[in-house]
């Protein structure tokens, strides 16, 4: 039995990220249960950016700015924690985009002590 989405498929769609692909996305972020899908998915996009011979920082900030705009809050420090997951630029660019998405913060606001 295969799991859909796989994580192939999560991967292409994050890749292309075009107006299809972003609306399938948006699916996956309103069901938890696919949660570990898009991470599998997200992790190889970002291995495969990783290992290109060519690295396109733009496009992989682009992504991540995207995601950490439209993902539910559940799903915030995961992202975070899978940008941080490595040293290499692509991961980097992706994590550029994220902070400048401001999802962490606003699932998390820092309180006001």
């Amino acid at each position: 039995m295969s799991v859909f989405p796989d994580r192939q498929t999560v991967a292409d769609k994050l890749s292309s990220l075009q107006d299809q692909d972003q609306s399938f996305l948006r699916l996956l972020f309103e069901n938890a249960a696919q949660d570990d899908a898009l991470f599998d998915g997200l992790h190889l996009y970002l291995d495969r950016a990783s290992e290109a011979k060519f690295l396109n920082s733009l496009k992989l900030e682009r992504c991540g700015e995207w995601i950490g705009n439209n993902a539910p809050a559940r799903l915030q420090i995961r992202l975070m924690e899978a940008a941080k997951s490595s040293q290499h630029p692509a991961f980097a660019a992706f994590r550029k985009g994220l902070q400048a998405s401001g999802g962490l913060e606003r699932a998390y606001p820092t309180a006001a002590v």
